[in-house]
């Protein structure tokens, strides 16, 4: 392996699902990265940005659409040695011990058993489970289960180590352990890893952290901002120079998210039923507007004084707020929110005139939920099975993707009672009134 070329670079890295033309929706467009040796770089944005399908395709996990991925100098076409990852579900096997599972890697790569026990026995010791070699998941905490599968990457000693979302699954303090204990077994060079790259929707956690941070901007992603951050370790979350740097990427990912959006509602004939809706439902949308026209904002607020007043992590806010955007509920201004006066008479209205309000909106701004109820209006029995539009969705997104687009738009749709949905059968119909 070529110590002297960077780990991973990234070249104009294109992604969509479907076929790369000019209709189809991309997940990433144009991304240039590189990864150098001795870096820990965070990658931010938004819901949906792509953040962690560029760290799959950073993988080996996710071909790229179009573009060149390079790790070491040479062609990444599927997973390769010297990369692993660490998964925000721990994806453990249940059936298999916290040896076993760690082990499971090195078998798959042809170690012989009194090698892989040997290194898996290191590994787990490493991390701080020795004394749960013989346990089974079901007997493990949430924070033990993540070890498990930080053991299960460093134990084929990573030159590339990948974390997607590794910390939020977890409650805050058993996240600031284990946070600080892969930092010391990074800082004290206990593992050969020169290289990690981690994909976070905490900004505090990523400024605290990494040596970059890599902002990606919303629909599609692409390198929005690479900061350097040179402040000395350990840092100081108190510290002016912290807050300023939070502040800056804050307002950075609150903008990009109102300019993209804006840019793309200024061209409606390219948002088709694929569109990225945030995994929003309808009740939190409606508690924000509240929220918006109360004191002491009366129907303007400062987007970083909402999460504070409100208790609302980041990247929820933004999915709220850029979901209140979509349907013609607010405008921004840089970082301020402000509702739209159909924001007002909404909020005001009774709950039959919300209901009858909100449908309007939703289908004048999501083509999906159009597309649904033009749908069962042409078809007899005016049903038809969430299979449908799935399949249809997954032309140009990747399934989970497909799912939770589905999902958001059932959602809204329901509550406006312009169809129902049966969870069991999986089968929209057309509200009788509409039919």
């Amino acid at each position: 392996m070529d110590m002297t070329v960077a780990p991973m670079i990234l070249k104009n890295v294109v992604k969509s699902y479907g076929v790369l033309d000019s209709t189809m929706p991309k997940v990433l467009d144009g991304v240039d990265l590189t990864i150098g040796d001795g870096e820990i770089v965070a990658i931010l944005g938004q819901s949906g940005c792509g953040k962690s399908t560029l760290l799959r395709i950073i993988a080996g996990l996710v071909p790229a659409s179009d573009g060149e991925v390079l790790y070491r100098g040479n062609p990444v076409t599927g997973p390769m040695p010297g990369i692993a990852m660490v998964f925000q579900s721990f994806a453990l096997f249940p059936w298999l011990t916290v040896l076993e599972n760690v082990a499971f890697g090195l078998e798959a790569q042809g170690v012989g058993l009194a090698e892989r026990n040997s290194r898996a026995l290191k590994a787990i010791e490493l991390i701080g489970l020795d004394g749960f070699e013989n346990a089974y998941p079901k007997e493990l905490s949430g924070g033990m289960r993540q070890r498990v599968g930080f053991a299960r990457a460093l134990v084929v000693n990573p030159d590339l180590l990948l974390l997607d979302e590794p910390f939020s699954a977890l409650d805050v303090l058993t996240a600031e352990i284990l946070r600080g204990d892969l930092m010391d077994l990074w800082t004290e060079k206990k593992i050969p890893t020169r290289g990690i790259v981690f994909v976070s929707h905490n900004i505090q956690e990523a400024v605290e952290v990494s040596d970059r941070i890599v902002v990606l901007s919303a629909h599609p992603g692409r390198v929005r901002t690479d900061i350097h951050i040179t402040l000395p370790h350990p840092r100081d979350r108190e510290s002016e120079a912290f807050k300023d740097i939070v502040d800056d990427i804050y307002r950075q990912l609150a903008i990009g998210m109102a300019r993209a959006h804006t840019t793309e509602r200024k061209h409606d004939a390219q948002i088709g039923i694929a569109y990225r809706l945030p995994k929003i439902y309808v009740q939190p949308l409606l508690g924000l507007i509240d929220a918006i026209d109360s004191a002491p904002f009366n129907g303007t607020a400062d987007l970083a004084e909402l999460e504070e007043s409100e208790g609302l992590a980041l990247d929820t806010l933004l999915q709220l707020a850029e979901g209140l955007q979509l349907l013609g509920f607010t405008t921004f201004e840089d970082t301020t929110i402000t509702l739209t006066p159909e924001a007002l008479g909404f909020h005001n209205a009774d709950i039959p005139d919300r209901k009858s309000i909100f449908g309007q909106h939703v289908v004048q701004h999501v083509p999906l939920i159009g597309h649904i109820l033009q749908v069962l209006r042409e078809r007899q029995d005016h049903n038809a099975h969430e299979s449908r539009f799935l399949a249809e969705l997954q032309d140009q997104v990747n399934p989970e993707d497909a799912s939770e687009i589905l999902d958001t738009a059932i959602n809204w749709a329901r509550y406006a009672e312009l169809f129902s949905y049966d969870y069991d059968s999986g089968v929209l119909s057309l509200e009788m009134a509409d039919a």
